[in-house]
């Protein structure tokens, strides 16, 4: 029984990894939705999309046979990391990431010019810290089948 997180910034493929996992038989979990995650609003007016804290504990917490491959991005995910039996950074180069969200047509964040510039202040200022975090890192600009492979050998 494992728990894996597949982390990293939008475009690096983790819901294509997931999705490619769970066709190969593994139990996954996008958090990106509204069943794991929810918008919180702070004193100072911000907002941030962060994981229900309830339902991801007792998703990690249940799981009790073969691999869990859960895949997100979110602020408080740390608080999870002792869950987890691995971290996985997906990494790519800004162009590649750019690329694929440009491309893509199952999620349309990142398509106008002030979100790609999120995404790459993301890239420079919350990337760092996830690789300081994280226990493996995977080179997403790779082939999917290739990444796909090394997510599923991790033991």
């Amino acid at each position: 029984m494992l728990r894996i997180l597949v982390t990293g910034m939008s475009g690096t493929g983790k819901s294509t990894a997931l999705e490619k996992l769970g066709e190969r038989g593994n139990r996954v979990v996008d958090t990106d939705s509204d069943v794991w995650s929810h918008w919180v609003h702070f004193p100072d007016g911000s907002t941030d999309w962060v994981w229900r804290e309830e339902a991801i504990i007792e998703l990690l917490t249940n799981h009790q046979e073969g691999k869990l491959f859960v895949a997100g991005c979110k602020s408080n995910q740390g608080k999870f990391y002792p869950f987890f039996d691995h971290v996985v950074l997906l990494s790519a180069p800004a162009d590649v990431i750019l690329a694929r969200i440009a491309d893509r047509e199952n999620n349309n964040y990142g398509k106008n010019p002030e979100e790609r510039e999120l995404i790459l202040c993301h890239l420079a200022e919350v990337e760092p810290l996830l690789r300081a975090t994280a226990t493996t890192e995977v080179d997403a600009s790779r082939p999917l089948d290739e990444v796909v492979l090394q997510l599923e050998l991790l033991d």
